[in-house]
């Protein structure tokens, strides 16, 4: 069990709308981590920043590929998020490829999800959110 944090959450801090060590003060001791998927999106935002942010935007994601552990993507969370995915598609409001990708991953290691997303991730069946303060 540990704290699986979103993308959303990682912009916020590199933004210096909040610190990690604020982030981890608000559960000592738990695993703190990230999908897989959340590493892409954060290297995909490196590739697509301007020359000028590049160096800047490069440490900051090294720092945390060197705080945190990076969760992969494996067949039991594939097998989950097929579930999911059919489920939520079958109801007319399905979830965006990534979000639903990290829910599933967190819902395999009971991990909660730490995220400023509100809209999609309550909708899932199973996923547990982190109550950021």
């Amino acid at each position: 069990m540990g704290i699986l944090i979103d993308s959303s959450v990682l912009i916020t801090i590199e933004r210096g709308r909040l610190e990690m060590e604020e982030l981890f003060a608000q559960a000592p001791g738990e695993d703190w981590c990230i999908a897989a998927i959340t590493a892409a999106e954060l290297l995909v935002g490196f590739h697509r920043a301007d020359l000028s942010m590049r160096d800047s935007r490069s440490q900051f994601i090294e720092t945390l590929f060197r705080r945190l552990v990076v969760v992969n993507f494996d067949l039991p969370a594939a097998r989950v998020y097929a579930k999911l995915s059919s489920q939520l598609a079958s109801t007319g409001a399905p979830v965006g490829l990534h979000d639903l990708q990290i829910a599933a991953t967190a819902i395999v290691r009971d991990d909660q999800i730490a995220t400023l997303d509100r809209r999609s991730f309550p909708r899932i069946e199973g996923v547990r959110l982190f109550p950021l303060t």
